[in-house]
Parts: C-alpha cells; sequence; structure tokens
C-alpha cells in the first residue's frame, strides 16, 4: 500500500508569501500609474490573490487537524501561517480602502510607503523560503534584520507623514481621509515586520 506524500508545510507558506509579495508588486504598480477610475478593474488580481491565499490558510489547517507529525510544534505552524495571512489581508484592505474612501490621487509619501511594502514583502518571501532550512542558511538572520530596518524606515514616514498631514491640510475630510490611509499603510509594514520576528522566534526554539 502507497504511503500518503508528506504534506509540504513549508511550501505551502512560501506560497502564501509569494502571494503577499505579488499583491505588493500590483499596488505598487497601480500606485505608479493611478486612477480611481481604474482601481477597481486594477486592483481585482490583487483580490484574487487574497483569496487564494484563504484557500491556502483553510488548507493548511485542514492538513494540521489530520497529521500526526508536523515539522515544528502546531501552534507554531498556524502563527505563522495567520502573520502571514495578515500581511496579505492587509495589502487587500489597502486596495479597498483607496476605492472606498475615494482618493484621487496618491502622495508622494504614500507611494514611498508602497515601494517599502514591496521591499518588506519581499524580506518576507526569503526569510520563509530560507525558514524551511534554517539550521544550515546563511541569509535567513540577515533578512529579518533587513525587513526590521524597513519597517523602521517606514516609521519615521509615518511620523513625517502625519505631521505634515496635520500641520498644511485645512480640510478636515481630507485629514480623516488620509490619517486612515496612512493607518493602513503602516500597519502593512508592521505586518510584514511581525512575520520575520515569528520566524527569528521560531528559529531560536527549534535550534
Amino acid at each position: 500500500m502507497a504511503r500518503k506524500k508528506q504534506f509540504d508545510y513549508f511550501g505551502e507558506l512560501e506560497h502564501l508569501a509569494k502571494n503577499a509579495h505579488q499583491a505588493a508588486e500590483l499596488l505598487e504598480v497601480i500606485a505608479r500609474d493611478y486612477s480611481l477610475e481604474k482601481l477597481e478593474t486594477d486592483a481585482e488580481q490583487i483580490h484574487l490573490l487574497e483569496r487564494e491565499g484563504d484557500q491556502i490558510v483553510q488548507k493548511i489547517m485542514k492538513e494540521l487537524y489530520i497529521s500526526f507529525i508536523t515539522p515544528i510544534d502546531r501552534e507554531d505552524i498556524v502563527e505563522i501561517t495567520q502573520r502571514l495571512d495578515d500581511v496579505l489581508d492587509t495589502i487587500n484592505s489597502i486596495a479597498y480602502l483607496l476605492s472606498s474612501l475615494v482618493v484621487k490621487e496618491l502622495t508622494e509619501n504614500a507611494k514611498v510607503f508602497i515601494t517599502f511594502a514591496v521591499e518588506a514583502t519581499a524580506g518576507v518571501l526569503t526569510a520563509t523560503k530560507e525558514f524551511a532550512k534554517f539550521k544550515n542558511s546563511k541569509t535567513l538572520h540577515a533578512m529579518i534584520d533587513e525587513v526590521s530596518e524597513i519597517e523602521g524606515k517606514a516609521d519615521k514616514l509615518y511620523s513625517d507623514s502625519l505631521k505634515a498631514l496635520f500641520t498644511n491640510e485645512q480640510n478636515p475630510i481630507e485629514v480623516i481621509r488620509w490619517k486612515n490611509v496612512y493607518d493602513q499603510l503602516e500597519e502593512l509594514l508592521n505586518a510584514s515586520e511581525s512575520v520575520v520576528d515569528v520566524i527569528g522566534g521560531l528559529v531560536i526554539k527549534n535550534s
């Protein structure tokens, strides 16, 4: 009788991280030639990646229910899965937020935030790939540090953006609109750092 093929948890986590990075890249493409009129159509691929991400999460959780043996503790797989899903969900929510808040033009700071997001999710993807071989990886710790550094730059950008917003913008509607957008962009960078923080902790735990 043929043995059941072992479920590839690390491969599925990498798939989730790849979707998040692709979604960030799509958001950057939208930002580069931003148009509110085209936003709904342009963002559809992001929504598709997010829905596929949900299916990956469900697949991982379903397998955890029936697996006798897992490569690392079940609760650790759940945590990293949820953190990766948070990144993808936040990118998706930004695309919806720009539409629901009727953002007609992106600020330069918002575009820089999105560039940071592409860089951070690239680091998350590399860190997730390397996590499967963390005992021999030569780049994992560098990736964790790199994503944390990007998040630090995003923190400064967030602070500067809010200061400029509350100093220069007289229209309260614009203040509310951009405060919401900046908050969500900052949350995206926080979510990315959270993934590598979890990976770093799990490397220590499993070493």
